[in-house]
Order: C-alpha cells, then structure tokens, then sequence
C-alpha cells in the first residue's frame, strides 16, 4: 500500500461546528511524532484515525487534549481556540478523551468514578439514569470497585463518564481492543447515539470492519502524517488493501 500513500490530502469543507485541527506537530525530545496533521471533525460526525502502532494516533488525540508538552499547531473547538489551553480547561470547553488504558480508578465504585468529573455542559450531559439505562451493567455493578468490573466493563464505564460530562467532542482510543463481540456490538450502538446527539467523535482503531460501520471519513496516519483521506465507500472498496497495510 505505501506506493499509493500521499501527502496532497484533500480536507473537508470548512465548519465552525466541532474539532478542528491545523498544522499540528508533536516531539519527544528531538524525535518528531507527528508533522503538520491536519483534520476535522464536525458536529455529529464520526471520522477514525487509521494507522499501525507507532504512526502518532495516540500521540496525535494527547495532542488535542493538551497533554503532550512539546506541540505546535492549532486546535479548535466550535471556533474557539484552545491551542494555549492546559488540558482541564479543553476539558472544560467541552473536550472529552477516553483513554486506551481507561483511567478508571480503583479506589472509587462505579458510580463515584462516574460522578468524579465535572460537568461542563448540562444540556448535553448524560443523566445517571440515562447512563445506568443504556449500561445495564453498570447498574448493577454501581456499589462495586471499579477495577473489578471486566476489560469491557470498565470500558463502558470510562465512556459513560465522559459522557456525563456533556462533552461536544468525544476522544476514543482504542475502544474495542480487546473485547467481545457482543461488548464491541454495544460500543458501536453507544457511538451511534452520541452522534445522533451532535456530538462530533474521534475515533482511534485498528479494527478496520469495527471503523467502516460507525465513521464517514477516515483519515490515514503513517510516521505521524496524514497520508490518505478517505470516505466510506472508498474505505470499504479499499479494505483489503488497508488490512494488509495495518498489518491484521
């Protein structure tokens, strides 16, 4: 697949809703992680980020949330600028990351993990009983520590609190690593929904069939540059191509 990459990639029209990224570039010390990425999400869209291990994707979501030091670029959410911003003030703009390794901590139940953010919007926030209604699990697991819930238990519950915090930009990394179909099936549904609900998703994947079912875009990332830009017909025409480049 490398011969067919390139750099000319073309961006969607410009919108003023949801996550935009411009020229972003990251080091670790004097090894460049990511040059000048470009990408956006709008308001109620689902785009992936593609790419195998080692290309920046989850550099590039730290990145956006402000947790990597030594970055340039600019990223902006609904128009606002929150470049100069340290991460729980993007949090507070309405940024929400779900990180690979889930965060959860285990010295709280479920439902104080829940509860320990902040909200940041209430008119988007999901309610308690809106989040025990669609994560039955977490229902009834809701007095237990966190971290002895399952992998995919403890995924939905990393998802759902970013959910209650009424977040307009969801950051997933990785969510189906490692799950059962059946839990893999439920984070789909739950994606679905929060895009239903015009909250723009950033998805991070290596399951390529996982991706082709939830985004409409899907952008491409090798040594931390965006190479292709696809849509989701030419994803699926490509996706054998695309397996065999990631490696799977």
């Amino acid at each position: 697949m490398a011969e067919n990459l390139t750099e000319n990639v073309p961006q969607p029209a410009v919108t003023t809703t949801g996550l935009v990224v411009e020229g972003l570039s990251a080091w670790y010390g004097e090894a460049q992680a990511l040059r000048d990425v470009s990408l956006r999400v709008a308001e109620g869209e689902v785009v992936t980020l593609v790419g195998r291990n080692g290309a920046g994707k989850t550099t590039l979501l730290r990145s956006v949330m402000g947790l990597h030091e030594h970055v340039s670029g600019v990223v902006r959410l609904d128009g606002q600028d929150l470049s100069r911003l340290p991460s729980h003030r993007r949090a507070r703009a309405g940024l929400g990351w779900v990180q690979d390794d889930r965060g959860v901590y285990s010295s709280l139940s479920v439902e104080e993990n829940l509860l320990l953010p902040p909200v940041t919007d209430a008119a988007r926030a999901w309610s308690l009983e809106r989040i025990y209604e669609s994560f039955a699990v977490l229902a009834d697991r809701r007095a237990a520590a966190g971290t002895t819930l399952s992998g995919g238990e403890q995924q939905m519950l990393a998802i759902a609190r970013v959910l209650r915090t009424g977040a307009r930009v969801l950051l997933l990394d990785e969510p189906t690593e490692g799950l059962a179909p059946v839990i893999v099936q439920r984070i789909r549904d739950i994606i679905r929904s929060v895009s239903a609900d015009g909250v723009a998703v950033l998805l991070v994947e290596q399951n390529v069939a996982f991706a082709a079912t939830v985004a409409s875009r899907h952008y491409l990332l090798a040594q931390g540059r965006v190479v292709e830009h696809l849509d989701s017909e030419e994803f699926g025409r490509r996706r054998g191509e695309l397996l065999e480049y990631l490696g799977m």
